[in-house]
């Protein structure tokens, strides 16, 4: 047997037993992808395995992500700290080879996969990182940032419609440095997909301006290295490389079958197939032979250390630039950044100025995005509505060649249009925040979150800094009617696990809400704001606004000396109806606190103590906002003026007055409450 084939088979034999062992798994798409990832991993991939965050080091993604004992066998035998016990516990509680592979918890894993669609999303957002820093930071004589973007996908990725949108993006960008290898086997879960999968794979990806090899024998090795060779010579195109494989490679009675796509092989055929491939080792078992043969890491070395010279003759060149590379790379904000934060926030109160949310969004982004450069932006087809754009960051454009076109000062865009591909840009964002040296922000209308909810779930569960610029919140948004006012979206945003959503009220909150976001290192944002104009809402402070909620109005400030008997909840455009129900409150000789919540999750995450100070027990609490009311009953409310049907198409003043959003339906609501409270 030779080596090349001795090396494939490891994989073979580590994929079935994990998922024999496991009882669970997909062990055809390992088996089938073989001999590519000998051809990839050892021939061409660039990465070092004592340092899987080398910044330089080629980005691999597995789309296919049920593929994952494939990524598992590999890194363990190129030598990453993933021993062959991870592999044994192979989907069980704790072991660092979950289900499908998860960023963080596993050495080597770029990001997670499993969505289908979703990981070639996210290495387009790689590949646009790479093309931007470097046009950024190499300098003649000194390239520092100069690797590839390599992806696995299958048919389901290809299926999935947000790989359309992302490919077709990609040829836009001329992402020259992106490798697709498709696996071609023809099988999905429901059996062969020609009854339901007939497109002309290549003369699509042709139409999208990339470049396409094949098809070859995935099973060829020499043929496979081949093609990857060819594709690095891209230079104006990214590539797809059309691989035909067999799924379940090896197994004599399940290749090419369905029944090799996601489930055990079996024990008897697990047998068979050893016999087949001239596999005589134990499960877990791989010769010193192989190992040797798969050892990456003096080879990373070498890699990395010839990187480093290059870095430190830049650094000798250009300390500022070197510098800034570094501190980018690892996601730290300029030393400056609670000073620029704080001046935001203060200048929005000292102004006061009665604006919509998302025009106060702008506003604040013209201060970061001058003071951050790492600050990517972009929209859905909506510059001009989400207001996203700013001074400091012009249209991102690529020529004709594929480089990235100067601005008149030298510098890039850095603002993106994304045409209309919510979905698209929230996983393109994904993959550029995973890629490091960017902070992403990207703008929809909120009831758009729909198309992007999967990839902003998978942003939260990758701990990612990623900024969602959600405008035209609510019914505020007026004529447009129920099929673009957001009703159910706020509360269905809070319950992601690790997503902060904020709801600004006004200028100063909208400032701090930004700062939190762009602090927040290990979780995504999506920031929820108005079409409408908003009127600033007085306060002494700002300090208490970053803990999630905080009191906004006593009763003594509408003149009534006297504890507060309720409390009114508000987030939003709402923010204003309650301080005007606070002051008709006050004209019937009712004390009622007003807080401001536009963040509830911060606000949760504060001591008991302060949370009893803005809440305190006892007091009735009545909350308000245009959405559904069922997400307020967890505070403990009395009752909740909201909305729970969709809305209407009306001016904005109209609809809000239909739905009962006025402040004398809120101060009779408050009234209520307290009558049957001290009635009963």
């Amino acid at each position: 047997m030779s080596n090349d084939s001795l090396m494939a088979n490891a994989i073979r034999a580590l994929a079935m037993d994990a998922v024999q062992q496991a009882n669970s798994g997909h062990p055809g798409a390992p088996m089938g992808m073989a001999d590519i990832s000998v051809a990839l991993w050892h021939r061409h991939l660039r990465h070092n395995p004592k340092n899987p965050r080398w910044p330089d080091r080629d980005r691999f993604v597995l789309s296919n992500g049920h593929a994952s004992m494939l990524l598992y066998a590999l890194l363990h035998l190129t030598g990453y700290d993933l021993p062959i016990g991870e592999l044994k516990g192979f989907r069980q509680l704790h072991s660092k080879t979950p289900g499908h592979p998860e960023h963080g918890l596993t050495p080597g894993v770029e990001t997670t996969t499993g969505p289908l669609g979703q990981g070639i999303s996210n290495a387009v957002g790689m590949a646009l990182a790479e093309k931007l820093l470097a046009a950024e930071f190499n300098r003649d004589g000194h390239t520092i940032v100069d690797h590839h973007t390599y992806v696995y996908l299958g048919d389901g990725c290809l299926m999935e419609g947000i790989s359309h949108e992302c490919c077709s993006i990609a040829g836009a960008w001329k992402l020259n440095k992106l490798i697709a290898v498709y696996d071609d086997n023809g099988i999905s879960i429901d059996g062969q997909v020609t009854p339901w999968f007939v497109d002309d794979t290549a003369a699509r990806f042709k139409a999208y301006g990339w470049n396409v090899i094949g098809p070859v024998d995935g099973h060829d090795i020499e043929a496979v290295d081949k093609a990857i060779a060819s594709a690095r010579l891209s230079a104006d195109r990214p590539t797809l490389i059309v691989a035909k494989t067999q799924i379940g490679k090896g197994s004599p009675n399940r290749a090419n079958t369905a029944k090799a796509h996601g489930e055990p092989l079996g024990a008897e055929e697990v047998a068979l197939t050893r016999s087949a491939i001239g596999w005589a080792h134990e499960p877990f078992h791989l010769p010193q032979g192989v190992y040797d043969e798969w050892d990456a890491r003096a080879r990373g070395d070498t890699l990395e250390s010839e990187w480093q010279k290059r870095f430190d003759a830049y650094r000798t060149a250009h300390p500022e630039l070197a510098a800034e590379f570094l501190r980018r790379m690892k996601g730290e904000l300029p030393k400056n950044f609670a000073q620029v934060a704080a001046e935001v926030a203060l200048e929005a109160h000292a102004k006061a100025e009665t604006v919509a949310s998302r025009k106060a969004s702008q506003m604040a982004l013209e201060t970061f995005t001058a003071a951050l450069p790492e600050m990517l932006g972009g929209s859905a087809d909506l510059t001009g509505s989400n207001l996203t754009n700013t001074k400091s960051t012009p249209p991102l454009r690529f020529d004709q060649a594929g480089d990235v076109v100067r601005t008149a000062e030298g510098g890039i865009g850095r603002h993106i249009n994304y045409g209309v591909r919510e979905f698209g840009m929230a996983a393109i964002m994904n993959g550029v925040a995973l890629h490091g040296g960017y902070i992403p922000y990207g703008g929809t209308f909120l009831t758009f979150s729909d198309y992007s909810r999967n990839a902003i779930r998978m942003a939260a569960l990758m701990k990612q800094r990623v900024v969602h610029v959600f405008t035209h919140d609510s019914i505020g948004l007026g004529e447009d009617g129920p099929t673009h006012q957001s009703i159910e979206h706020a509360a269905s945003l809070r319950l992601i696990p690790n997503l902060e959503v904020w709801r600004p009220c006004d200028t100063a909150e909208t400032a701090v809400a930004w700062a939190c976001a762009l602090r927040n290192a290990t979780r995504p944002t999506a920031l929820l704001l108005s079409r409408q104009n908003l009127p600033y809402a007085a306060r002494e402070g700002l300090e208490a606004i970053e803990k999630g909620a905080y009191v906004l109005a006593e009763p003594a400030e509408v003149g009534v000396k006297r504890k507060a008997r309720a409390v009114i909840i508000a987030t939003g455009s709402e923010v204003q109806l309650a301080l005007k129900a606070q002051e008709l409150l006050a004209q019937r000789g009712l004390a009622v606190r007003v807080v401001s919540m536009p963040c509830t999750t911060a606000f949760e995450r504060q001591s008991r103590e302060y949370k009893e100070e803005v809440l305190p027990a006892g007091i009735p609490r009545v909350a308000v906002e245009a959405g559904v009311t069922d997400f307020w009953w967890k505070f403990g409310c009395a009752a909740v003026v909201g909305i729970d049907t969709f809305g209407e198409s009306a001016p904005a003043s109209a609809v809000f007055k239909h739905f009962g959003f006025t402040p004398q339906n809120v101060a009779d609501t408050v009234q209520t409450v307290l009558q049957q409270r001290f009635s009963a």
